[in-house]
């Protein structure tokens, strides 16, 4: 067992928030990482390809995820499971922006996301 006590906070731009639980930053888990994540209205990053399973569970607000089909809006008690090398982009395009949980499997890198400016 191993007890977390708190969160390591992941600095990003744009306003959102990452508190990474269970991850290669805060425990050193590779095989998989759970974060809080929060997201003001209007945020958006890059398209990416990860080279993981991501689920989104949300907790508040919307989260928009674009696919090669068009999009998708989960809204809270809603959650969406995109698989490794799919094309996503995650956005909050709503003024409440929104408040949710992201499992990846393996754990989240940079490296591994593999977004459209890197």
């Amino acid at each position: 067992m191993e007890f977390i006590a708190a969160p390591t906070r992941i600095p990003v731009p744009g306003g959102k928030v990452i508190d990474e639980y269970v991850g290669r930053a805060n425990t050193g888990t590779d095989a998989l990482s759970v974060a809080h994540m929060q997201a003001p209205g209007g945020w958006e990053e890059p398209a990416q390809t990860p080279q993981f399973d991501e689920i989104t569970l949300v907790l508040r607000g919307v989260v928009r995820v674009e696919h090669a089909d068009g999009y998708v809006d989960v809204a809270a008690g809603q959650a969406v499971l995109t698989k490794a090398g799919e094309t996503v982009r995650y956005t909050t395009p709503y003024a409440e922006g929104a408040e949710y949980v992201a499992i990846c499997v393996p754990a989240f890198s940079p490296e591994l996301a593999a977004r459209a400016e890197d």
